[in-house]
């Protein structure tokens, strides 16, 4: 072992390369269980780190999240039959098309958008000085708005 002043282990038990050289994703780590939920050293806090084990909240967030894109894209044709247009142009796109492309491309796009969030889950950012975890939560929040926003519009489009 070393004495803390800079000098190498004794390598006399090891065997082989160092395994820590090649950093390769294994698929039997993301099949059974992964290898790494979370960062073990404080100076890797500044690095980039993907994770192949995630704690059960993040799940149920991202299940909340396309569960709440697949009931405002329900609203949504729900209020396009009462009268209403798409504001947003890819999702008008789409809504041309029909309703099952456009229920798929706003599971697809919002699906896309999920993994992006999961991948850089751990980055911190700087000039918002929050970590992007945290915009699983905001995300859930403006889907929530935005949902009692399309009921308030069909419940008061109803009465007239």
């Amino acid at each position: 072992m070393g004495s803390g002043t800079g000098e190498q282990p004794d390598n006399g038990n090891r065997c082989g390369a160092d395994r820590r050289i090649d950093n390769r994703t294994r698929l039997k780590y993301l099949l059974f269980n992964g290898r790494r939920e979370r960062l073990r050293r404080e100076e890797d806090r500044d690095k980039i780190f993907f994770f192949d084990r995630y704690p059960p909240k993040l799940f149920a967030a991202i299940a909340a999240i396309l569960m709440l894109s697949i009931f405002d894209a329900l609203l949504t044709l729900i209020l396009i039959h009462k009268g209403s247009s798409e504001l947003n142009p890819v999702m008008a796109y789409f809504l041309e098309h029909g309703m099952l492309p456009f229920i798929i491309a706003k599971y697809v796009l919002t699906s896309m958008g999920v993994v992006i969030l999961l991948i850089f889950k751990n980055i911190f950012l700087r000039r918002a000085k929050i970590y992007t975890r945290s915009l699983f939560s905001a995300v859930i929040v403006a889907f929530g708005a935005v949902i009692v926003w399309e009921l308030f519009l069909i419940f008061t489009a109803s009465r007239y």
